[in-house]
């Protein structure tokens, strides 16, 4: 009871106090408190006399007139701001979060400038003088300054605020930014050129100032994050243009200014220029990320890599330009059709890459329009002018000659031709069943042979198992035969000694044997020069002599003839040449028939064979009497 009566003696003097400040100050005095987090926002009931109205399109007052008033009451205590003339309302201060900006917008104010969307930045304390902001000429409408994050006394009476979230450009990304305030885009242009100053658009009022263009601009915002006012600019935001490496970026710019083409005169496909110049630029992008205005340039991904492009139906390179390449069908000369797969292999030169895309905008169209009907009709063409068995045989030949043709063709175009590759070739199923036939036949051969060597091996593997089986008698017969051989080989290394010395011995008797020889053979030709010349002096004295005798011999006989005359002379020297020759003049045996009667013959038949008997005894003996004869010659 005593803590209820406590509170009540508390409370009453509360209550009396606010009853006083209601009816008492407030109305006698015209006491008005503003809080420290407050502002107290004026609406003037009526005017003395003799104050002026409102002018004409006009909202807030300035100059004391009845209405909202522009001049707001700050935290503090005023007197005087009687109920019946001014009615006060507390207005929160406006606080903008952090992430966060705040869009102003102005119910009152002077005219907006013909063309205009923003009002012009006036010295009004960040909106917070309202009485500034109107005295200044600050326009109506949207403003183009705006709230950063922090707490602001905003006169609501003429402000509106709006918080919209700060911009926030994401990583590997860039800002494409169009502005809905500036000049006009001069005629021919898609986007706004450069300009300084307006710090990534975040001061619409310098972008304006110095020059800046309504609408796309050519200039985008990094990573990062910006206070960009969305009733001055729009901003979308999309990836980086990357240039893998292996590719180069060959850019086509819409914008800048009117460029010399560097080509030369025999390029006849469009401007090369330099950077920054609008048409191709002669510089491709280099591999990396690069801040790109895709609606302002274009970028052709250009590979400097070798290039696989197959005409296949059933292979696609992850590039996927070959995607509407199929397998090419050809005519052969003896009327056959068959199906063949190619893959062209082709280099783009980093310096090159411009020109082709100027050319022909992009690779898509180099291949539809360059290198699929190369390719095609070439194969084409070389297929009429041989049999399909021709054409399979010199595979090898028919490669080789594409390469060259399309090098050729592709070099025209700024494009390297690296290889031409002939990949499955599908012949005529007829033509083909005759080589599967062919094949399968060579293979059943094969088989054939395979078996007999099989066979021949098992027999061989037989062999080898009973020489296993057999190998300790083998092991025992080969040690045998080594230890044989090594005695038999003793023996002929000691034959062979012999030999050797013989042969030694023999060559040294030979030698000296020959020069016996040749000593005897001089010494004979000495001796017989010697009994030559002694036979010749012998010979002549003979014949001298034998001269001599046989002069005095005819002498003899001339005196002999002449003595015994002639026919007596010569029958003594028949009878003289019988007698030195051993024929007897009278028989050994005389046969007499007168006085042997009929035995004459017999007796004569018997003497003579007896005489017979006794030469051939007295024969025997003289041979047996005489030297016996050898073969070997004596020694001389």
């Amino acid at each position: 009871m005593n803590n209820l009566i406590g509170v009540a003696l508390w409370a009453v003097p509360v209550v009396v106090i606010l009853v006083l400040y209601k009816f008492v100050l407030r109305v006698f005095f015209g006491m008005v408190i503003v809080p420290d987090d407050r502002i107290g926002l004026v609406v003037k009931k009526y005017a003395l006399t003799g104050a002026k109205r409102l002018p004409d399109g006009r909202i807030i007052a300035i100059n004391g007139e009845a209405g909202m008033q522009a001049k707001a009451l700050a935290p503090g205590l005023y007197w005087a701001m009687w109920p019946w003339q001014y009615s006060i309302t507390m207005q929160p201060f406006t606080i903008i979060e952090q992430g966060k900006l705040g869009l102003v917008k102005a119910r009152d104010g002077a005219s907006m400038d013909t063309g205009r969307v923003l009002g012009k930045p006036v010295d009004c304390d960040n909106f917070q003088d309202a009485q500034a902001f109107l005295d200044n000429r600050g326009q109506k409408g949207p403003q183009a300054a705006f709230l950063t994050p922090g707490s602001y006394r905003i006169n609501a009476f003429l402000f509106e605020i709006e918080m919209v979230p700060i911009t926030q450009i994401q990583e590997n990304k860039v800002g494409i930014v169009t502005t809905l305030d500036g000049e006009p885009l001069e005629k021919g242009e898609i986007a706004g050129n450069s300009v300084a100053g307006h710090k990534n658009y975040q001061d619409p009022i310098a972008f304006i100032s110095a020059g800046g263009r309504k609408g796309l601009q050519e200039d985008v915002i990094l990573a990062g994050t910006y206070y960009l006012n969305p009733w001055f600019v729009i901003v979308e935001q999309v990836d980086m243009i990357y240039i893998p490496i292996g590719y180069v970026g060959v850019v086509n710019s819409f914008v800048g200014p009117e460029g010399k083409d560097t080509s030369g005169d025999s390029f006849k496909h469009g401007n090369i220029v330099k950077r920054n110049e609008k048409g191709v630029w002669d510089q491709p992008l280099d591999p990396g990320k690069h801040p790109v205005n895709i609606y302002t340039h274009a970028v052709e991904v250009v590979p400097t890599t070798n290039i696989v492009l197959n005409w296949a139906d059933s292979r696609t390179e992850a590039h996927e330009l070959d995607k509407n390449l199929c397998t090419i069908t050809v005519r052969s000369s003896d009327g056959f059709t068959f199906n063949l797969d190619v893959s062209q292999i082709i280099h783009i030169p980093r310096n090159e890459a411009p020109k082709v895309i100027a050319r022909f905008g992009n690779m898509k169209n180099l291949v539809s329009q360059v290198l699929e009907p190369t390719i095609a009709n070439y194969f084409r063409n070389s297929a009429q002018k041989s049999d399909v068995i021709e054409f399979l045989a010199n595979r090898v030949q028919r490669q080789e000659d594409a390469k060259s043709h399309i090098s050729k063709v592709l070099n025209d175009y700024n494009v390297v031709g690296v290889d031409t590759l002939i990949g499955d070739i599908v012949p005529p199923p007829a033509l083909m069943k005759t080589l599967t036939d062919r094949k399968i036949a060579e293979q059943e051969k094969v088989t054939y042979e395979i078996q007999r060597h099989a066979q021949i091996e098992r027999k061989e593997f037989e062999s080898a198992k009973a020489g296993a089986d057999m190998q300790p008698e083998v092991v025992k017969s080969t040690r045998q035969v080594e230890i044989n051989t090594q005695m038999a080989a003793s023996k002929v290394a000691a034959s062979r000694g012999e030999a050797e010395a013989k042969t030694i011995n023999a060559k040294a008797d030979a030698e000296v044997r020959i020069t016996i020889a040749k000593a005897d053979a001089e010494a004979k030709t000495v001796n017989a020069k010697a009994d030559a010349n002694a036979t010749e002096v012998n010979g002549i004295a003979e014949a001298t002599k034998i001269k001599a005798i046989g002069l005095s011999e005819a002498e003899v006989t001339k005196q002999k003839t002449e003595a015994m005359g002639t026919e007596q002379y010569a029958i003594v020297r028949v009878a003289e040449a019988l007698a030195s020759h051993g024929i007897k003049l009278v028989p050994d045996i005389l046969v007499s028939g007168k006085d042997g009667g009929g035995s004459g013959m017999i007796d004569a038949l018997i003497g003579s064979e007896m005489f017979k008997k006794l030469q051939t005894t007295n024969e025997a003996h003289v041979v047996v009497e005489e030297k016996p004869k050898t073969d070997k010659p004596e020694k001389e």
